[in-house]
């Protein structure tokens, strides 16, 4: 009975576990759980929103908010800024992104914006995702740099 038991909780902590349920450390930014915390980018004349990730790293992006920063193009695939301190790197890795994702590159203290899919790969250590832009990635398809404003959207 008590071997029953035993192997009844042990089957039960397994199935709650975060590798039962697809929450593995090494996500995809695609599959990156959200929060309802969204942010506000401004970009030209335009106005973005994105949902802020709900990982250490997003929440430490969000903490040196509201940031005003140029952003340079790099690839033709994202714009990228630098940011005023490192952030949290407890965040899950990956080395892909979609176009709407914004990730933190740790190496430079930076994050960028994805407006373009090319099928590369991030090299290593690989992004860890901050946000994912709801509509309105286009505004960063634009040659050369851009001046945007980030903070949490009201």
């Amino acid at each position: 009975m008590r071997a029953t038991r035993t192997l009844v909780l042990s089957g039960l902590l397994l199935a709650m576990s975060p590798l039962a349920v697809g929450q593995s450390k090494a996500s995809d930014a695609s599959t990156e759980r959200t929060t309802n915390l969204k942010i506000r980018i401004k970009v030209a004349d335009k106005s973005i929103v994105a949902t802020v990730a709900s990982n250490e790293t997003a929440r430490d992006f969000v903490s040196v908010l509201p940031l005003n920063v140029s952003m340079s193009d790099l690839f033709g695939r994202e714009k990228y800024g630098d940011l005023p301190k490192a952030l949290s790197e407890n965040g899950p890795r990956t080395s892909r992104y979609e176009v709407g994702d914004i990730a933190y590159w740790s190496p430079d203290h930076q994050f960028a914006v994805y407006y373009h899919q090319d099928g590369e790969a991030i090299p290593s250590p690989g992004i860890i995702p901050i946000a994912k832009i709801d509509a309105g990635t286009e505004a960063f398809n634009v040659p050369g740099s851009v001046k945007v404003t980030i903070e949490v959207a009201k």
